[in-house]
């Protein structure tokens, strides 16, 4: 199964190893870095790279790559999906998934690779068994620890991992019992120069926080479950009930976990926020170009367009911008030749517009295609695909729970051709 593990950052050094069999010397990570230089940008390295002797499978996550090296063939997926759990974890005990808390936490990383995976197979994966077993760093902790020489792993083995409810740990209890659940969907969209949807989909994800007493059994229903394809669930969901009822049945885990994630794909079904007005140009003769952009809202159901931002790559042979924005702020990077427009809330009364020039090398030729603009964005209290939960019920318990819903909709990959 795996073989080792090495974490890369972003700028291709490898911080942290961990090997289950045998080593395997570093010098493999060099066919990786070899596709990532060609690669460019870090999210189109290829997940998945054979070499004469291994396979090479990562993912990149909060500026980090995380890299599993096999010797035999093995189902991708399957460490794909065990590797975001590592990086999970990661980011349920140290509060983030950086280079700098994974170098001051390297004990407690160790600990943990120990027992998520068993001599190459994964073990304990679910936060509550881990928890228990290695405890999350604290100040106070850490401290006890240096000056009694203890550690953070926990003396007796996990309640929960003995039982057929793997992922909850026996006798919680809490004073204030509440479930919230935040439905977040990304959209991925490209429009062409007219303003044509070229492509659209939604990647949506639900996103739990359980703390009940005992052991509750929820049910969570939908308004409209049928515009949901592909989707993924957490182990705690009953796949025969959702797929006979279209509902979700589960003993929650105790914390913070992912219920699910589920693809709209259906075109016709995305709503796009917001349309942009752009005329991108470049003389044929002479060293200089024009911009105009101009973004308002369109299909927003009512909300408010917060957190926007466009981002153009400008071509490399493009020397300075002398642009007037009529809100917000923008910022032009001399290196990576990149324009930054933070225009924060779209205010539908008065539309935010970049104008300007654009100063290019004297006797360069004219650039072969105009830059792509990407858009950031965030809308809160609305899930774009129209996306509602009905009710939240709890069996097996006598208490009445606090329930809570929020829905938030962001850009992904959002992209418009100019």
């Amino acid at each position: 199964m795996i073989n080792s593990l090495f974490l890369i950052s972003h700028s291709g050094d490898i911080f942290l190893e961990k090997h289950w069999k045998s080593v395997i010397s570093r010098s493999v990570c060099d066919y990786f870095l070899e596709a990532k230089e060609k690669a460019g940008d870090p999210e189109n390295v290829a997940p998945v790279l054979q070499t004469p002797h291994h396979y090479l499978i990562s993912i990149y996550r909060g500026k980090l790559f995380f890299l599993s090296v096999t010797q035999t063939e093995v189902p991708p997926l399957f460490v794909i999906e065990f590797l975001h759990r590592v990086a999970d974890t990661f980011q349920d005990y140290f509060g983030d998934c950086s280079e700098v808390l994974i170098k001051e936490n390297t004990v407690t990383v160790y600990e943990l690779l120990e027992e998520m995976l068993d001599n190459g197979f994964p073990l304990a994966t679910e936060s509550n068994v881990l928890k228990e077993m290695i405890r999350p760093p604290t100040i106070l902790r850490s401290v006890v620890n240096t000056l009694t020489g203890g550690s953070n792993v926990g003396g007796t083995l996990p309640t929960g991992q003995l039982s057929n409810v793997p992922w909850r740990r026996a006798g919680v209890k809490y004073t204030n019992n509440e479930a919230y659940f935040d439905v977040i969907e990304e959209i991925d969209a490209i429009l062409d120069k007219s303003g044509t949807t070229v492509f659209a989909e939604i990647q949506g994800v639900i996103e739990a926080c359980v703390k009940l007493t005992g052991m509750p059994d929820l049910t969570l229903s939908f308004m409209n479950p049928r515009l949901l394809d592909d989707v993924s669930f957490h182990p705690c969901v009953r796949f025969k009930r959702w797929e006979s009822e279209h509902v979700l049945s589960f003993i929650p885990p105790d914390g913070n976990f992912r219920l699910m994630s589920y693809h709209v794909s259906s075109q016709n079904l995305v709503a796009i926020p917001v349309y942009v007005k752009q005329n991108i140009s470049f003389l044929e003769t002479g060293s200089c170009g024009r911009l105009d952009i101009t973004i308002g809202p369109k299909q927003t159901m009512g909300k408010t367009v917060e957190s926007l931002m466009v981002t153009i790559p400008m071509p490399k042979s493009v020397l300075s911008v002398n642009l007037t924005a009529t809100q917000g702020t923008y910022t032009f990077d001399l290196t990576t030749k990149v324009v930054l427009w933070d225009v924060g809330k779209l205010n539908p009364q008065k539309l935010p517009n970049l104008r300007g020039s654009i100063s290019i090398q004297t006797g360069a030729p004219k650039p072969e295609e105009n830059p792509s603009i990407n858009i950031d964005m965030k809308l809160q209290q609305l899930a774009i695909s129209g996306l509602k939960v009905s009710r939240l019920d709890m069996y097996g318990e006598k208490y009445k729970p606090f329930k809570g819903v929020k829905y938030v909709t962001k850009a992904g990959k959002f992209q418009v051709r100019t």
